[in-house]
C-alpha cells in the first residue's frame, strides 16, 4: 500500500518560513496562493477593456514579485498576504490606468459595482474614481475598506471577514450595507442605495 501524500503547508507556516530566511518557501508560497491571487487578478479586471495590456496571470506574476521580493517579509497569515496582494493589483492597474489617460481620455479601466452596491447592476464607474473612493472610504472608516476588500475583491463570506477583524458578523453587515452606500454617494450613482443615511456602525 502506497503511503499517504504529505498534508499541505499551511500558507502562514509558509510565510514564518520565509521571515526566517527560507527562499525555497517563497517559492512554494507563491504555489500554494497561486489560484487564489489569479481568481483575485480576475476579479480585478474582469470588466476592463478587451485589449488591456495586462492579463490576470502576468498581473499576478508582477504582484508576486513585488510582494515576495520585499525585504523582509511582512505577512502574517494568509489573508493579511491576500489582502495586501489584492491593495497591490488595484495600485497596478490604477497605475496602467493613469498612464493610458494622459494619452487617451477614456481611462481605460471600467469597474461595474453591482457586487458592491446592491440595485446597480448597470453602473459603471472608472477604477481610478473607485480608487480614489475607496482610498477616502479608508481614512474616514477603515473597518468599513477593510470589509470592502475582503467582500468584494478577496469573495471572502461574512464570517470570514467577522473572523479576521474580530468582530461579530452583524457588525460585518451592517459595515458592508453603510460602505455600499457610502460608495455610492461618493460616486455619485443614481437610485437608491442601500442604508440611506445612516450613520457608522462603530463597535459591537
Amino acid at each position: 500500500m502506497s503511503a499517504d501524500p504529505p498534508a499541505p503547508v499551511s500558507v502562514t507556516r509558509l510565510l514564518e518560513d520565509a521571515r526566517q530566511g527560507d527562499d525555497l518557501a517563497r517559492d512554494r508560497l507563491f504555489r500554494a496562493v497561486y489560484t487564489e491571487l489569479e481568481t483575485i487578478a480576475r476579479r480585478h479586471m474582469r470588466n476592463e477593456r478587451a485589449n488591456h495590456t495586462l492579463e490576470p496571470a502576468a498581473l499576478v506574476n508582477e504582484v508576486a514579485l513585488r510582494l515576495l521580493g520585499a525585504e523582509p517579509l511582512g505577512f502574517q497569515n494568509r489573508t493579511h498576504f491576500l489582502s495586501a496582494a489584492s491593495l497591490a493589483m488595484r495600485r497596478v492597474l490604477v497605475d496602467h490606468a493613469r498612464a493610458r489617460h494622459a494619452v487617451k481620455r477614456d481611462g481605460g479601466i471600467q469597474v461595474t459595482l453591482h457586487d458592491v452596491v446592491e440595485g446597480r447592476q448597470t453602473d459603471v464607474v472608472d477604477a481610478i474614481a473607485l480608487d480614489q473612493a475607496l482610498d477616502r472610504l479608508a481614512q474616514a472608516e477603515p473597518r468599513w475598506a477593510q470589509v470592502v476588500e475582503m467582500r468584494f475583491l478577496l469573495g471572502l463570506e461574512v464570517s470570514e471577514v467577522a473572523e479576521v477583524l474580530g468582530v461579530s458578523e452583524p457588525t460585518i453587515k451592517r459595515d458592508w450595507r453603510f460602505a455600499r452606500a457610502w460608495l455610492a454617494r461618493e460616486l455619485q450613482l443614481t437610485g437608491p442605495a442601500e442604508g440611506g443615511n445612516e450613520g457608522p456602525a462603530h463597535g459591537e
